[in-house]
């Protein structure tokens, strides 16, 4: 073993295993990194285009109402104008020239004539919704007549309509109150009232006017309801919006959720296939340094060996009774020789040569085989073969190979004698057939079941822990499977899965 470990050093030197562990770290950040640099774009273009269509729907609801105030401003302004026109027209008509023609002059004092005026203002704003008609006198700024008796005889109440209506100009002002809020329970009720002012004209006939301005005619419409249908309107769409919103941003924090799981698990196949490669370019560089290890150091040793032997003989002759040094030095090189094999079937593992051949006459091979150590180690051989296994395409001494090496470990876990057993079956889907190793060891904790595979791990004293790695590269090679399942002082199992998966191959 001193020369093992000198030689190996030596190609240790000379090899200049490199160390990835710098690499690993440098590529794990780029992942990390790419991984959240998209994370962030997802969540930047999600909850911009929210923001973008939230902003979108209050300017879409903010025109709407707004062009619905216009157009009902608009409306009601051409509405109001249009009556207050045609109620110059009656007026003039049915009011203003009978009653000169009676009694020579208006006089609104009179309360016979007030109440005709009023009786013909009623009538014809009857059904208009029309809040108040109010005249005011052309010679100074005085009520001559309202439909609220209140306001009669009020001095300068029309204000700056006033005069634009006396120079010829119609106008209106809007007054209003209400919002949103205003839909509150508790909440001021809306208010909203137009004030159209026209000039009260002269007519002769039915639609020709003199010019000459009488006085001034405010009509009042109360608008409230249109006012109060439009901010519920603006309130509907507004909470449209806000729905679509909410559904908007659930599927968005959705894609969001899904977009960083995907992520995550990306990255994490991404580090799991880093860690895979570095292992194997690990691997790969050490098996080349085992290798060339191996090859220097299998000669030598088969010199040794070969010496000690013919030393053996001589001195059986010359001292006898001293032979046994020379028998120690051919066990440990055989020792040593079978690492050496061990260690070059993992650096250079062979192709398997597959040829057709039956799995219960290999175990009927390593039974007869190992029967002697069976029974110094007071073991128990169970088989239970299937008598209808079929046959599988296999390269026969390396699947030999892994059945020895598990059932030497399976002696090795049974210090004190104990039972192995080994079972063939054919599996329901295609050629595939399953090889069963179980023993009644001392089983195995779950930390060190997920290391048993891994090149040169092992637990015990003697050994390169390479001999079950050796196995899995041989089973993976000819396409097939091996598990293990154990639970400390209860045994483990060893479980083989060989053969042509017809489903696989469709």
């Amino acid at each position: 073993m001193i020369l093992l470990s000198a030689v190996a050093a030596e190609y240790a030197v000379k090899l200049q295993l490199p160390d990835l562990s710098f690499l690993k770290k440098r590529n794990r950040r780029r992942i990390v990194s790419k991984g959240h640099q998209s994370f962030t774009l997802v969540k930047y273009f999600s909850y911009t285009s929210l923001s973008v269509i939230l902003l979108a729907s209050m300017i879409l609801t903010w025109s709407l109402s707004n062009n619905a105030k216009k157009v009902m401003l608009a409306r009601s302004d051409s509405y109001s104008r249009l009556f207050a026109q045609n109620l110059n027209r009656q007026v003039f008509l049915q009011f203003v020239l009978p009653t000169v023609v009676r009694y020579g002059r208006i006089a609104l004092s009179d309360a016979t004539q007030f109440e005709r005026l009023d009786t013909i203002v009623r009538n014809i704003t009857r059904g208009m919704n029309i809040e108040s008609v109010t005249i005011f006198d052309s010679r100074e700024n005085i009520i001559s007549y309202s439909t609220e008796p209140d306001l009669v005889g009020k001095r300068d109440a029309g204000g700056m309509e006033y005069q634009k209506a006396l120079d010829g100009e119609n106008s209106s002002i809007l007054i209003s109150s209400g919002s949103l809020l205003n839909l509150l329970p508790g909440a001021p009720p809306v208010f909203c009232t137009l004030k159209t002012y026209v000039p009260f004209r002269q007519e002769r006939g039915l639609s020709n006017r003199t010019g000459e301005i009488m006085g001034v005619i405010e009509v009042v419409k109360d608008l409230s309801e249109d006012l109060r249908a439009i901010i519920s309107l603006q309130y509907k769409i507004m909470l449209w919006s806000l729905t679509v919103m909410g559904v908007l941003f659930g599927v968005l924090s959705a894609i969001v959720v899904r977009a960083n799981r995907i992520l995550e698990e990306r990255a994490r196949e991404r580090r799991r296939l880093e860690e895979q490669l570095n292992e194997s370019q690990r691997l790969a560089t050490l098996g080349k340094m085992v290798a060339a290890v191996s090859h220097e150091i299998k000669n030598p040793l088969g010199i040794v060996r070969s010496t000690a032997e013919i030393l053996g003989k001589r001195i059986k002759k010359v001292a006898p009774g001293n032979e046994q040094l020379a028998g120690i030095i051919v066990e440990e090189t055989t020792r040593l020789d079978g690492i050496v094999r061990e260690f070059l079937d993992f650096a250079r593992p062979k192709e398997p040569s597959l040829v057709y051949g039956s799995l219960n006459e290999l175990v009927q091979r390593m039974a007869s085989f190992m029967k002697p150590e069976f029974a110094d180690k007071k073991i128990d051989l169970v088989l239970e073969l299937s008598p209808v296994l079929p046959e599988i395409p296999m390269d026969g001494e390396q699947i030999y190979q892994v059945l020895l090496n598990m059932v030497f470990n399976a002696i090795q876990s049974m210090e004190s004698g104990g039972t192995i057993t080994v079972k063939t079956y054919p599996l329901p889907h295609g050629k595939t057939v399953a090889l069963e190793i179980s023993d009644s060891g001392v089983g195995m904790a779950a930390d060190k079941m997920e290391q048993i595979f891994t090149p040169f791990f092992t637990d015990k004293n003697r050994g390169t822990g390479l001999g079950l790695s050796i196995c899995k590269n041989i089973v993976e090679k000819h396409g097939g499977s091996i598990t293990v399942q154990s639970r400390e002082g209860e045994g483990t199992t060893f479980t083989v899965i060989l053969g042509q998966d017809e489903e696989a191959q469709s």
